[in-house]
């Protein structure tokens, strides 16, 4: 019986609960799917693990081999703080480290400066030296654990003083792994936490990525994101296009200036949310893997085909979880890790089930990480490659997305590319208006988010939160201005002229800012260097 029949058969007793089923990306999902609803197409259907175009994972052996790395988000107060929470999580089996900075020191202002005030330490740690750095990574092994760096518009002067930290340690630039986010143009698009205009962001992006190239080969330049555009309201299909095209720019750009790209490529990395939609969420690992290898094939000529694998960290939706009655989060957190694992990701961070409220306790922490490894060692979903492959609801959610994407990516080149976009606000429309609808259906409660529009609590038990010593900012102060009095000050105002030379003389400046580091110059001070050439941007 093909499909047709069984709907004449069944007319009469196909009562559903809403007329329309579609996925958070607009994707209608039918009532079952067949092998006559797929792409006929085999070819990459039916490649192996390990295989171009890699839609069946990376690796010949993905989690058979060894697991996805167990990458907790931390970071908040002092410097001293924080490596105490990375001690913890890594004796309580996290095996990998993933740094938070507080605003100040994303967006390239010192601890003491005006703007900084009431911000030191609150969403991250506070970095503003060398200094810093050293006591963050104090005793932990830097030839041994990766560490990932969400930071962008200072990514050059943090990844430097990590350098300098593994060498003060006895580590050298070629062995340290991990990844700085250093995606700028995201910033523009849904974040904010920038200091200088697209223009020259997108150039001190590359700039790093071309010194990594040559120094620190084992290192990620850039982890191009599309969680925070994700976060800021789109849809899985506009998180993974506009990411995409976003990692297009860069590539552009490193080719005009006569980087490798092959090279380059084996080192770029990527960063996505996983929301609830669980299918859509599987699929979208997928479709990312196999459009991302044919657009090097195709668009930047890279004959390695290893050079054309899309190696992607994930975290657990920040949106998705809710205030209210927040232990519903733990469920939330477990589904959407489930399909990032499902999905194939390389690396994975869990949401603490009270970060809607706070930062996380040591207790709220711990849940987030054993929700990872219950399903790494209890689950045994890890055991297969790819087990979803073959079904016939994940090959069409996997086509439809690819065709969606392709369709995005068409649009934003006729445009002109990714920065024209941004520029003309293409882009934050597209996520505004799904933010909008999205919110629409909540308060139509044509989908509901349990504990807020419907199954609500008539009360709401009291969460233990986080707290920040509301003595850490004049701390940290204090020990800003000890540094500045005890450093070679002659030598830093000398180094700081070189970086701004640099910046009028269009070098790359990530050789000058290593010398910066060296001598415990800040951030707040670099920045002020390269905004005396790049200016520093206020946002449209």
């Amino acid at each position: 019986m093909d499909k047709k029949n069984w709907l004449d058969k069944f007319q009469d007793k196909l009562k559903e609960r809403k007329n329309n089923f579609s996925t958070s990306s607009g994707i209608k999902i039918d009532r079952f799917f067949t092998l006559n609803d797929i792409d006929k197409k085999t070819e990459d259907k039916n490649s192996l693990p390990g295989q171009f175009p890699f839609v069946r994972g990376v690796q010949p052996t993905m989690y058979r081999g060894r697991f996805w790395t167990m990458r907790q988000y931390a970071g908040f107060g002092s410097a001293k703080e924080t490596n105490n929470r990375f001690k913890y999580l890594l004796d309580k089996g996290q095996t990998g480290l993933s740094v938070a900075f507080d605003l100040p020191t994303q967006m390239g202002y010192d601890s003491d400066s005006n703007i900084s005030k009431g911000e030191v330490g609150k969403v991250g740690v506070a970095i503003d030296s060398l200094e810093d750095m050293e006591i963050l990574l104090e005793g932990i092994p830097l030839d041994k654990v990766s560490t990932s760096m969400t930071i962008n518009a200072t990514a050059p002067m943090l990844l430097a003083m990590y350098m300098i930290t593994a060498e003060k340690q006895g580590v050298s630039a070629d062995k340290i792994m991990g990844t700085v986010q250093n995606d700028l143009l995201k910033e523009f698009i849904a974040r904010g936490t920038y200091a200088f205009p697209p223009e020259p962001s997108v150039k001190i992006t590359v700039d790093l990525m071309e010194y990594c190239k040559d120094n620190v080969p084992k290192w990620n330049p850039i982890s191009v994101s599309g969680y925070h555009i994700r976060e800021a309201g789109s849809t899985a299909v506009q998180e993974l296009s506009f990411m995409l095209a976003d990692a297009i720019e860069y590539l552009e750009i490193a080719k005009s200036r006569n980087i490798d790209i092959e090279k380059i490529c084996q080192r770029v990395s990527f960063f996505f949310a996983v929301h609830n939609n669980f299918f859509e969420e599987i699929a979208k690992y997928r479709a990312a893997r196999r459009i991302w290898s044919n657009i090097l094939k195709d668009k930047f000529d890279v004959q390695n085909e290893s050079a054309c694998k899309f190696r992607v960290h994930s975290q657990t939706g920040g949106v998705t979880l809710t205030a209210q009655q927040p232990l519903n989060n733990v469920v939330r957190v477990s589904m959407q890790a489930l399909a990032a694992v499902l999905g194939g990701t390389q690396s994975l961070h869990t949401n603490s089930f009270d970060e809607a409220l706070g930062l996380p306790t040591e207790e709220s922490a711990t849940i987030a990480l054993r929700t990872q490894q219950i399903i790494a060692y209890e689950s045994e979903v890890a055991d297969s490659i790819d087990p979803l492959a073959g079904s016939y609801y994940i090959e069409y959610l996997t086509d439809e997305i690819e065709k969606k994407v392709y369709e995005y990516l068409d649009k934003i080149s006729e445009k002109g590319g990714m920065i024209k976009c941004i520029e003309d606000n293409f882009i934050q429309g597209e996520i505004e208006n799904s933010a909008f609808d999205f919110q629409i259906e909540l308060e139509n409660q044509d989908r509901v988010v349990v504990g807020v529009n419907d199954f609500k609590a008539s009360e709401e038990k009291e969460m233990p939160i986080q707290e920040i010593d509301p003595m850490l900012e004049k701390d940290q102060i204090n020990r800003l201005s000890n540094l500045r009095k005890n450093r070679d000050n002659e030598l830093v105002e000398k180094c700081l002229i070189n970086l701004t030379k640099a910046a009028e003389n269009n070098d790359n400046i990530m050789p000058y800012i290593v010398e910066a580091v060296r001598t415990y110059c800040t951030i707040g001070e670099m920045t002020s260097a390269l905004e005396k050439v790049y200016g520093r941007f206020k946002g449209n």
